[in-house]
């Protein structure tokens, strides 16, 4: 079968969109660090839609920072790849070229560095999840003990991580008289730009004191909120995807529908016209990450916690539990709403229903196991700011310390058949080492991990209701299980 690229673009069948802009005339004007299944999903949509519009300026050079996989499947396809929104409805798919460019940073770091030191290049934009700011989860500070820092640090001029990328480059174009980029996280990370701020200015800091200064006063680090729903392609995803296309694409993605992107606009040198494409450019953008964060994402995690105990694979087999909607509808109802202050004309409920609506598609499939990942660096923001919330204001947080429980269980690595959990954290092997310091004994376990402050800071292993209140819902996912002790609390 044919391979997707620019010569079979005319011969797909109708009703599959192609880029309406000459891919020949397009710029490389964003250099975005994180080429994974949500980029491609999301930024690089709206941009396509920018780029249909003539702004040819702002194409993609997109960089992979872990290996090739990413560039040697789409580069033979003249770097365009399908996104294919799935629903109850069918299937609707869609040509992205609005990646002009690919890169794998380990096999030449100077390459990307001189890439970055473009002055054509005005943004560079970042999905790395939460891992890859190598900083505190819960203080939002630069881990100068990280292995990958602590490289950079010695070799700055080959780095790693992507602090280290900016900070070159940044100094660079400071020497260079090149004025700087724009840096705009798009993770999943409260006050994105904030922390963005703080592990550059730090890491610059300790390079050189007026280098830390001078991206201080002149580095943009807008925040942003991004929501899509994007699982990891299956094999049955790229299936079902060359059937439809009548060519083979190596590398699909397959999202849902919705799609959200709330941008600060701050761009002292530029960008795109990305509200052209449905962005929202606001002045605040913190009201919206607080909603999408503690609503979207927290229930998420906690129904990936719970539901992986449980032996459900996907969100949607989650949702198709009434109690588990249950569950999610009062953890939103009683923990997270009253924690919101959103500005006027923003309709928190329907926003609620709506996400009722997103998780029970059963066309995606979003495997429990995939969000539970990295739960050490997700915590702080999904449950304990929300928690912190509701303990000064003397209200519930029952659905909320659930959830943390449900983590605890999770993160023993043990299944309630006894079976091993393969649980991808950062903090794995600590979490694992207290899990068998405390046994089965919940207030043991509850103590141990509360004691993490990284994740949990030092306030919440003293909040009698919450820990009291985690340490009876682990007594129970041991003593009942996930499911039961789900259903006997939030079933009819």
């Amino acid at each position: 079968m044919k391979r997707l690229n620019t010569d079979v673009l005319a011969s797909l069948p109708a009703g599959v969109a192609v880029p309406a802009y000459d891919r020949k005339a397009v710029k490389v004007g964003i250099v975005h660090l994180g080429i994974g299944a949500f980029h491609r999903a999301h930024q690089a949509v709206y941009t396509d839609d920018v780029l249909a519009k003539g702004a040819t300026e702002w194409g993609y050079c997109s960089v992979d920072l872990l290996g090739p996989d990413v560039r040697d499947r789409l580069v033979p396809q003249d770097t365009l790849y399908s996104v294919s929104a799935l629903s109850g409805q069918g299937m609707k798919t869609r040509i992205i070229g609005s990646i002009a460019e690919i890169m794998v940073g380990p096999e030449d770091p100077e390459a990307l560095l001189k890439r970055m030191e473009d002055p054509k290049v005005r943004i560079v934009s970042i999905t790395v999840t939460e891992k890859g700011y190598c900083h505190d989860p819960a203080s939002g500070d630069l881990n100068m003990a990280h292995p990958g820092i602590a490289a950079d640090l010695k070799t700055p001029g080959r780095p790693t991580t992507i602090v280290g990328y900016l900070v070159e480059a940044l100094r660079r174009r400071r020497a260079a008289g090149t004025a700087p980029f724009t840096v705009m996280s798009c993770d999943n990370l409260f006050s994105n730009g904030i922390i963005a701020k703080r592990v550059v200015t730090t890491f610059a800091d300790a390079i050189d004191a007026d280098l830390g200064k001078w991206v201080r006063d002149n580095v943009a680090f807008p925040c942003t909120m991004v929501d899509r729903i994007t699982p990891s392609t299956t094999p049955d995803d790229i299936a079902k995807v060359e059937a439809a296309l009548g060519v083979h694409d190596a590398w699909p993605i397959v999202c849902e529908p919705f799609t959200q992107w709330v941008i600060e606009d701050n761009f002292p040198t530029g960008r795109p016209a990305w509200e052209t494409a449905g962005a929202e450019m606001v002045k605040e953008v913190e009201p919206f990450e607080f909603m999408k964060l503690r609503l979207l994402n927290g229930s998420h995690s906690a129904l990936s916690y719970l539901g992986t105990l449980a032996g459900y694979q996907t969100i949607a087999e989650c949702m198709a539990d009434p109690a588990y909607v249950r569950f999610m509808r009062r953890l939103m109802d009683e923990d997270v709403t009253p924690t919101l202050h959103m500005p006027a004309g923003v309709d928190v409920g329907a926003y609620k229903d709506s996400l009722v609506e997103r998780f029970i598609n059963p066309a995606i499939k979003h495997r429990t196991t995939q969000i539970a990942m990295d739960g050490s660096q997700k915590l702080p923001q999904r449950f304990c700011g929300t928690v912190r919330g509701r303990l000064a204001a003397g209200g519930s947080v029952s659905h909320l310390a659930l959830a943390v429980a449900a983590w605890m269980r999770y993160v023993t690595g043990i299944d309630e058949k006894g079976h091993a959990i393969t649980v991808s954290d950062p903090m794995a092997a600590r979490l694992k080492e207290i899990a068998a310091k405390a046994g089965r004994n919940p207030e043991a376990q509850v103590k141990g991990y509360l004691g993490v402050s990284e994740i949990f800071g030092q306030d919440l292993i003293a909040a009698r209701p919450f820990v009291e209140q985690v340490t009876g819902w682990l007594a129970s996912l041991y003593a009942k299980g996930a499911q039961a002790t789900v259903a006997e609390h939030y079933g009819k």
